[in-house]
């Protein structure tokens, strides 16, 4: 280690403010050109102790790597800023600091920190000159509703032939053969009659999974993407909702397949009636196929769509743009990460860009559950459900040490349970899919604890606790808090499939009140906080049982701490902290004595305080 505390060959521990740091937030990103050909100006920390000569910006250019001299700016009692202004000549832009001299010799600041040797651009900054995500965006917290398990709301008609009808006390049986078709009668007119409770949680945004008509109560293969499922109640409850959520400041967000439709589609019947007909080409026929056609993961009831076709790409714009017309505030676009991909075909980013085009000023966030990274950078999407980088390294942080054996025999599709991980192995898997990806996409992301796919979050973190423990960090953490409805009342779930149970509203006696207060709470806290919603992040202790960050604004500034177990005594320099106190927002108090305060040890648990 060199005499200023950064790494000669690798980059320094995690979890020290006395590192260079860089992120995309407002505080290092002065200016961010909104048009090609205005000028970026950007900053970096620098520890006020670490002696270095030259500071400066790496960027690329049409492909070319070029440089500019970073200049000192402003100092304080604990960093220096040193600032570097460059022309935007590109739509997106890669960039990393090189430090040189002095005590640092020579390092690069990427995404990962700082790192003592040459690295190639996949983990550098980026800068993305694109039209803003809907700002209304980083100020809520979402609400994820599986429409046939939230609530009736006396929507008459008679169930399909493929239903499986359930009494809405009745277990989920989630077996592979059926789960699919049972039936349990909630629709859209329910919902709009417990909004009440949404309100009351403090979210401010619904998420539905789809409400076409289709062949299953999941509906991810739908017969028709022009009219709403009359089992729901039709187009007419769902303008109902929409209206009876925008009278409470609340937006709508539905689910969107643009990788496939179902078996049963309109369109997908006239293809196969009719080989000469227009819709033949909306999909991928293939006489080598299993079925005769692609379909999503070789399931015969879900044939993919062949974004090559000018008609088919046109009819599913029109799709995304009438019903955002009728009052929806976005979409969340379902396996966003296959769609327009086949082989050698590849023409996902246009997808991506043409519905981002079509969507306007409204929200689109996409699925994709492994690295989205380069997806994100191409433009289209504002966001993406953060799997990868929030969830797993969540649950593998926070995991009981007893799961369910769906949980232990499997993880991901993987064929091996979920692992457990360190403090500093979660933090620096998060810190690597933030690594690489414009800042707004990384704060128009969800964080999200679980959903309809996966278990239940309480299944996996195994009490209330460490329940709480994982709340707060989905609070706290650069993204857009997403939760899964029945979570806030502690409803279990070993698999997706099992966690879709309906929601307990005549059995209250069910519900874990005290977890309900939890979420009321941490939920209010991050729709109060401007740090929370737009700020940057900053670790300032990071071990085995225990993670300390920073979350700032120049108009505000948290230090957030979550354990696991009982931890080692932690204590910070105020200096470092740049603090002369603590306020107290969540947990127990922190102690000052002197030029240090000591962060409470015990564990689970999740602490905030506001730095004075």
């Amino acid at each position: 280690m060199t005499a200023s505390g950064l790494a000669d060959a690798e980059a320094p521990p995690v979890g020290s403010l006395a590192a260079p740091h860089h992120d995309g937030s407002e505080a290092y990103v002065l200016e961010s050109p909104e048009e090609l050909g205005g000028e970026a100006v950007l900053r970096l920390r620098m520890p006020r102790g670490a002696a270095v000569d030259q500071v400066a910006l790496r960027y690329t250019e049409d492909g070319e790597a070029r440089f500019v001299v970073a200049e000192r700016d402003a100092a304080d009692a604990t960093d220096e800023w040193w600032v570097a202004r460059f022309e935007v000549r590109n739509p997106v832009t890669s960039y990393r600091w090189l430090l040189a001299g002095g005590d640092v010799d020579y390092a690069w600041v990427n995404g990962l920190g700082t790192i003592g040797y040459d690295v190639p651009d996949a983990d550098d900054f980026v800068l993305s000159v694109r039209s803003p995500a809907p700002a209304w965006h980083l100020e809520s917290v979402v609400y994820e509703i599986f429409p046939d398990r939230f609530a009736r709301g006396g929507v008459d008609g008679e169930p399909p032939g493929w239903a499986i009808r359930k009494a809405w006390d009745e277990p989920v049986q989630a077996g592979r053969e059926t789960a699919a078709r049972e039936f349990y009668g909630g629709d859209l007119r329910g919902i709009a009659q417990r909004l009440g409770h949404v309100e009351a949680l403090g979210a401010n945004v619904l998420y539905l999974t789809p409400v076409f008509p289709a062949g299953s109560t999941h509906r991810y293969d739908p017969h028709s993407l022009d009219r709403v499922d009359p089992l729901l109640g039709g187009d007419e409850a769902l303008d109902e909702l929409v209206r009876a959520a925008h009278g409470r400041g609340m937006r709508v967000v539905a689910d969107l397949t643009t990788n496939h439709v179902g078996v049963g589609h309109d369109w997908f019947r006239a293809a196969q009636a009719d080989a000469d007909a227009e819709e033949r080409g909306y999909f991928l026929f293939d006489d080598e196929l299993p079925h005769g056609y692609e379909a999503w993961w070789g399931i015969p009831t879900l044939p993919k769509l062949n974004w090559l076709s000018p008609e088919l790409r046109a009819r599913m714009l029109a799709v995304v743009r009438s019903w955002l017309d009728r009052g929806l505030d976005g979409w969340r676009i379902d396996v966003a990460n296959m769609t327009g991909r086949h082989g050698a075909i590849d023409v996902n980013v246009e997808v991506a860009r043409a519905v981002r085009e079509a969507a306007g000023d409204a929200l689109v966030v996409a699925e994709h559950a492994h690295d989205f990274r380069a997806d994100l950078v191409a433009g289209g999407w504002d966001g993406t459900m953060n799997y990868a980088g929030f969830l797993r390294p969540v649950w593998s942080w926070l995991r009981s040490d007893t799961l369910p054996e769906r949980l232990r025999a499997s993880f991901w599709s993987m064929p091996v349970g979920l692992p457990t991980l360190s403090g500093q192995e979660a933090v620096a898997t998060m810190r690597a899919f933030r690594a690489g990806v414009p800042w707004p996409a990384v704060l128009h992301s969800w964080a999200l604890l679980d959903s309809h796919d996966v278990a239940r979050f309480r299944e996996v973190s195994g009490s209330r606790d460490r329940h709480v423990v994982g709340l707060g960090l989905q609070m706290t953490t650069p993204g857009v808090p997403m939760l899964f409805a029945g979570d806030e009342l502690g409803l279990g779930g070993a698999w997706g499939e099992d966690a879709r149970r309906p929601m307990p509203w005549e059995r209250p006696d069910t519900w874990d009140r005290v977890l309900l207060e939890d979420y009321r709470r941490l939920v209010a806290l991050r729709r109060s906080s401007d740090a929370l919603a737009r700020g940057g992040i900053r670790y300032a202790h990071v071990s085995e049982d225990a993670i300390a960050y920073l979350r700032e604004t120049p108009r505000e500034r948290l230090l957030c701490l979550a354990t696991r177990a009982d931890s080692p005594p932690i204590r910070l320099s105020l200096e470092a902290l740049g603090t002369t106190g603590l306020e107290t927002l969540e947990g127990g108090d922190a102690v000052v004595a002197g030029s240090t305060v000591s962060l409470p040890a015990d564990g689970p648990a999740f602490h905030v305080w506001r730095l004075q």
